[in-house]
C-alpha cells in the first residue's frame, strides 16, 4: 500500500523527469503543488477517466498552465487515455502533451492555458455556465446539473489585470461551485515576487465578495483537505483557498528558488531529487501500485452511472426538459432553426429597413434567440450602445440564472468568460463591446480561435463613422487585425440582410469563433436576388453585375462602403465603364470557397478596386500591386461621422476616380 507522500512524489518525478527529457518547461509547480493536486484528484474531483466529457463531471483549469506536467501527470496516471509515452514526447512536434496544456489535444484537458489569468476567466465562464444551465434545468429532487469548477492559479495569474476583473464578478454573480487554489510559492520567471507583488490576496478576494481560506500549507495533506471541505461547504460565494508552497519541493539546492521556475533541474538535481524524496525508480518509472492508488476509473464509473441512473428517473419526472438538456449537450440546434433561420431571413429581406447593423443585430438576436434558448451573453457596459438586449433578456444575478450578462467594463475577462461558457458546453455564447476596444480582449479572442469553439463577438461602432467620439474610438488597423487571426471568421455587412446572415453563420459555425463588425450609423438596405441571399454564406458574392456581364473593373467593399462602391458603379456607367460591385462580408469565408467560385466572383484578370473605411494593406491580397485601395491608413479626427467620410476621401467620386485610374494604367 503506497502512502499519499508516495502518491505526491510520482507527480513530481513524471515532472522532473519529463521536463528533462525535454531540455525545457517548468518543474517548479507540479513538484510544489504535487499534495495539493493528490487530494483535491484523488478524494473531491468528480470525474471519469474513461469518459472525459461526461457532462456532469466536475471541471478543472490549470490556469498558470506552463506547470502542464502536473495536468499530464495526473491525467495520466488517474488514467485517461494518454499514454507514458507521450509524457516522454513532451513539449515534442505533434506530441499530445505540448508546452502549455491545449485543448483537443490530451482527454481532460478542460480548456488551452499559458496567458496568464485567463484560465481564471475561463473557469469563472464554466462555473458561470454551471449556474445558468441548473437554473433552467434542475427541479426539486434532480440536481441534474451540479458540478464544481476548480482552478489552480499562481501568483502572475494574481497579478494579471484578468484576475481582478473576473474575480469580481465571480463574486458579484455569487459563483459559489466556483473553488480557486492558490499556489503561493512567493517565486516568478524574475525571483521572488516581494519586489513586485505585496497585494494582501485574501483581503482583495474578501473584497470581491469572495470565501477565503488563508494560510494553508500546501504540503501537509489535511490542511487541504480541510480547506477544500470547508470551500465546498461555502455554496453562496466562490471560494480562494490560499496555499503556501515551496517550489520545487523536494529538490535539495534548487527548491524555493527562480532557477526551477522555467528550466530543467539538471541531471545532477534530478538525480539527487530522486535521493531527497526516497524516489527509488529510473526515470518515467511508476510502481504497479502506486498506479493502483491512483487509478480513477473505477471510481469515476460508478459516479457517472449513478448520474445516468438519476438522468433516467429526470426524463421520467421532466420528459421535455431532459430531450432540451440532450440536444443541448450534442451541440445539436433545435429541429426547427432551419426552418425559422429561413423565413427571419426572408423577413428582413421583405421589410427592406434601412438602419444600422448594430441595430441589425439586435434584430436578429430578438429574431432567432426564441428558438435558441441556449444563447447567452452580454456586453462589456455597452448594451445600449451595442445593442445586445432584447425583449426576451433576463439577467444573471448573485441569486438567479438567466440568460443575459452585464459583464461590466472587463473586456477581456468577458472574451475569456465566454470561452468558458463555451468550453462548458450546452450554450452558445456572446460578448460585445466597441470594435476599438476589441484590443482589450485580443489575447482571449485569439485562444477562442486556437481552440477551434463557438464564440460570437458583437463588436459595434466599426469605423470612423461612429463620429465625434474621435479617434480613440474609431478603429483603423481593428478589422484588419482580427482577420489576421487563424480560425476567426469575421463578418462586416453591409446591411440587415447581411447582417442576419452573419448571425446564422456564427450561430452555425462549431469549429472555430466569430467577429461581428456593426456599425453606429445607418445603412441603405440593398435589393437582392434570392439567389444572392443564399451566395450571402459564401462570404462575397456579385451584389451587383456590370453593365452587359462584363467588367472593365471589379469594385469590392465591406459594411458601410458598399453603397459608396454601388455609388460609383452608377458614375462609371454614366462614362461608358462597366464596373462588377462585389460585397464581401467575410473575407474568411470567401477564402474557404472554391477556387472556381472565388474566381468567377472576382473575374480573374480583370482589374480590382477594394473599398473599405480601414487599414489599406489587407486588400492588396485581392487586388495586387496593380489594383487600388480606398482606405484610411491614419488615426481619425473627431467630427460627425458623415463629415469624417467626405474628409477622409470615402466618397462615390473618389472610388470612381480610383478604378478610372486603375483602367488606365
Amino acid at each position: 500500500m503506497s502512502s499519499r507522500v508516495e502518491l505526491a512524489d510520482a507527480l513530481r518525478a513524471l515532472a522532473m523527469d519529463a521536463v528533462q527529457k525535454a531540455g525545457s518547461g517548468h518543474p517548479g509547480m507540479p513538484m510544489g503543488m504535487a499534495e495539493i493536486a493528490e487530494v483535491l484528484w484523488n478524494h473531491h474531483l468528480r470525474h471519469n477517466p474513461a469518459n472525459p466529457k461526461w457532462f456532469d463531471r466536475d471541471r478543472f483549469v490549470l490556469s498558470n498552465g506552463h506547470g502542464s506536467m502536473l495536468l499530464y501527470a495526473l491525467l495520466h496516471l488517474t488514467g485517461y487515455d494518454l499514454p507514458l509515452e507521450e509524457l516522454k514526447r513532451f513539449r515534442q512536434l505533434h506530441s499530445r502533451t505540448p508546452g502549455h496544456p491545449e485543448y483537443g489535444c490530451a482527454p481532460g484537458v478542460e480548456t488551452t492555458t499559458g496567458p496568464l489569468g485567463q484560465g481564471l476567466a475561463n473557469a469563472v465562464g464554466m462555473a458561470l455556465a454551471e449556474k445558468i444551465l441548473a437554473t433552467e434545468f434542475n427541479r426539486d429532487g434532480f440536481e441534474i446539473i451540479n458540478h464544481h469548477t476548480y482552478v489552480f492559479v499562481g501568483d502572475g495569474c494574481l497579478m494579471e489585470g484578468i484576475s481582478q476583473e473576473a474575480c469580481s464578478l465571480a463574486g458579484t454573480l455569487g459563483l459559489g461551485k466556483l473553488i480557486a487554489i492558490y499556489d503561493d510559492n512567493g517565486i516568478s520567471i524574475d525571483g521572488k515576487v516581494s519586489g513586485w507583488f505585496t497585494d494582501d490576496t485574501p483581503r482583495r478576494f474578501e473584497a470581491c465578495g469572495w470565501h477565503v481560506v488563508p494560510n494553508v500549507d500546501g504540503h501537509d495533506f489535511d490542511a487541504v483537505e480541510r480547506a477544500l471541505i470547508a470551500a465546498k461547504a461555502e455554496t453562496a460565494r466562490p471560494s480562494l483557498i490560499c496555499c503556501k508552497t515551496v517550489i520545487a519541493k523536494g529538490a535539495p539546492n534548487k527548491a524555493g528558488t527562480h532557477e526551477a521556475h522555467g528550466a530543467p533541474l539538471g541531471e545532477t538535481e534530478v538525480a539527487a531529487t530522486r535521493g531527497s524524496l526516497n524516489w527509488n525508480y529510473g526515470p518515467f518509472e511508476i510502481p504497479r501500485h502506486v498506479y493502483e492508488r491512483w487509478d480513477a476509473r473505477a471510481r469515476g464509473a460508478a459516479l457517472e452511472a449513478k448520474w445516468n441512473r438519476k438522468f433516467i428517473a429526470y426524463e421520467a419526472a421532466c420528459p421535455d426538459l431532459a430531450v432540451e438538456l440532450r440536444r443541448r449537450i450534442a451541440g445539436e440546434l433545435p429541429a426547427n432553426w432551419r426552418a425559422h433561420r429561413d423565413a427571419f431571413v426572408a423577413k428582413v429581406d421583405e421589410a427592406a429597413e434601412t438602419i444600422a447593423t448594430r441595430k441589425a443585430s439586435q434584430n436578429a438576436i430578438e429574431g432567432l434567440a426564441p428558438v435558441l434558448p441556449e444563447l447567452v451573453g452580454g456586453s462589456a457596459d455597452l448594451a445600449w450602445s451595442n445593442l445586445t438586449v432584447w425583449s426576451g433578456s433576463r439577467p444573471v444575478s448573485k441569486v438567479d440564472g438567466g440568460n443575459y450578462i452585464y459583464f461590466g467594463v472587463r473586456e477581456l475577462a468577458m472574451a475569456a468568460i465566454v470561452n468558458g461558457i463555451s468550453l462548458h458546453g450546452a450554450l452558445i455564447p456572446y460578448g460585445a463591446t466597441f470594435l476599438v476596444f476589441s484590443d482589450y480582449a485580443r489575447s482571449a479572442l485569439r485562444l477562442s480561435a486556437l481552440m477551434k469553439i463557438r464564440a460570437i463577438y458583437v463588436l459595434t461602432h466599426d469605423s470612423i463613422g461612429l463620429g465625434e467620439d474621435g479617434p480613440t474610438h474609431q478603429p483603423v488597423e481593428h478589422a484588419a487585425s482580427l482577420r489576421l487571426i487563424p480560425n476567426m471568421d469575421v463578418w462586416r455587412p453591409c446591411d440587415a440582410v447581411e447582417s442576419a446572415a452573419a448571425w446564422v453563420a456564427a450561430i452555425e459555425r462549431k469549429d472555430g469563433p466569430t467577429s461581428l463588425l456593426l456599425t453606429r450609423q445607418n445603412v441603405p438596405f440593398q435589393k437582392r436576388e434570392a439567389r444572392q441571399i443564399a451566395a450571402i454564406p459564401r462570404g462575397g458574392y456579385v451584389l451587383s453585375e456590370a453593365a452587359g456581364g462584363s467588367p472593365r473593373c471589379v469594385l469590392i467593399a465591406t459594411g458601410s462602403e458598399v453603397q459608396l462602391a454601388l455609388g460609383a458603379q452608377r458614375l462609371l456607367a454614366e462614362e461608358g465603364i462597366a464596373a462588377r460591385v462585389v460585397s464581401m462580408p467575410s473575407t474568411s469565408v470567401f477564402d474557404r470557397q472554391d477556387e472556381a467560385y472565388r474566381a468567377g466572383v472576382l473575374a480573374r484578370g480583370v482589374p480590382r478596386v477594394a473599398v473599405e473605411a480601414g487599414a489599406s494593406d489587407y486588400w492588396r491580397k485581392y487586388v495586387g500591386l496593380d489594383g487600388a485601395v480606398v482606405g484610411i491608413d491614419r488615426f481619425g479626427e473627431s467630427a460627425p461621422g458623415a463629415e469624417l467620410f467626405r474628409y477622409f476621401g470615402f466618397t462615390a467620386v473618389n472610388v470612381a476616380n480610383a478604378v478610372k485610374r486603375v483602367i488606365s494604367r
